[in-house]
């Protein structure tokens, strides 16, 4: 088997996990080919030739996997998740195992599932995701938890929510495939797998091959007022709980103009950026092929 894997030095602990897992892998006859990356480099040259090997596996966090799954979207070409950034959410979403030996069997027996992306629509720039996306409260956490993640993982997170408890408040906008919304709020996020951390799902339901785009305005002033719809998330696992809650607005849609005022900064599957809105987002409908389980094949096939 010709195996190309991308290992993100910049994500995670750098425990060299991937490494014992090649290791693991590797049988007499294989190709195995590995490319280093970090956050400086275009993930793009790193798998210009992607279509030679049999499968590609990616070693990050859930930024590195949306940039290799955008990449090769719509090649058909298949790509397996190895776990090695902070939150690992779309490992999780998938039922990945952890145990490298389980993780080096999947690479090679795995089966394929066909899973939606998002994109988001700068006008000039577009950029993939994989798990959410959006603007405000959310992209506030991913900036501030960037210089904690690697001291202190998933923790970093509920630093920075605290740390952000009284997010900027925008007038919001949406027109959700031509249907025009407008409420005040400290901002929007777009699901594509909803499954956060402890197993809670921030949507209504997990769906990632539907072909749509599930999107939460946080219409609240500040983020107390979350505190009660998260909570109960937690105990009822159903969705209930958040359709009726007055501080999360729901839409499902195939395109999604969003624009605020005062403007936004946006984030991806983790990743703090520089953008800021108006921005589309978009769904990429079986843009991605994934390595999964039976176990995730039988779940998101129901």
């Amino acid at each position: 088997m010709k195996l190309l894997v991308l290992n993100n030095s910049s994500a995670g602990p750098g425990d060299g996990g991937i490494y014992d897992f090649i290791r693991l892998f590797s049988q007499a006859g294989d190709e195995v080919v590995v490319r280093t990356v970090d956050e400086s480099m275009s993930f793009s040259a790193a798998l210009a030739d992607a279509s030679r090997f049999d499968r590609v596996v990616v070693s990050g966090g859930d930024g590195t996997v949306a940039h290799v799954c955008y990449a090769l979207r719509y090649t058909g070409t298949p790509v397996m998740v190895f776990p090695s950034g902070t939150a690992n959410l779309i490992a999780q979403n998938i039922m990945h195992p952890v145990e490298l030996p389980a993780l080096a069997r999947l690479a090679r027996e795995g089966s394929c599932m066909e899973f939606d992306m998002g994109e988001f629509d700068f006008g000039q720039k577009r950029i993939g995701f994989m798990m959410m996306a959006g603007c405000g409260f959310d992209a506030d956490i991913m900036s501030s938890a960037t210089v904690f993640k690697d001291r202190l993982g998933p923790v970093a997170y509920l630093r920075a929510a605290f740390e952000h408890a009284t997010p900027t408040v925008a007038k919001i906008r949406l027109n959700v495939d031509g249907e025009e919304h407008e409420t005040k709020g400290v901002g929007v996020v777009a699901m594509n797998f909803s499954k956060v951390q402890f197993d809670v799902s921030f949507g209504l339901a997990n769906l990632p091959a539907d072909g749509m785009l599930d999107v939460c305005v946080l219409a609240t002033q500040n983020a107390w007022e979350l505190i009660p719809s998260i909570l109960g998330a937690t105990i009822d696992r159903s969705g209930k709980v958040l359709e009726q809650s007055d501080a999360l607005q729901y839409y499902r849609g195939r395109e999604i103009r969003v624009s605020t005022d005062p403007p936004l900064s946006v984030e991806y599957d983790g990743e703090a950026t520089e953008l800021m809105s108006p921005f589309t987002m978009r769904v990429l409908p079986s843009a991605t092929k994934l390595i999964v389980t039976d176990a995730c094949i039988e779940e998101f096939s129901a």
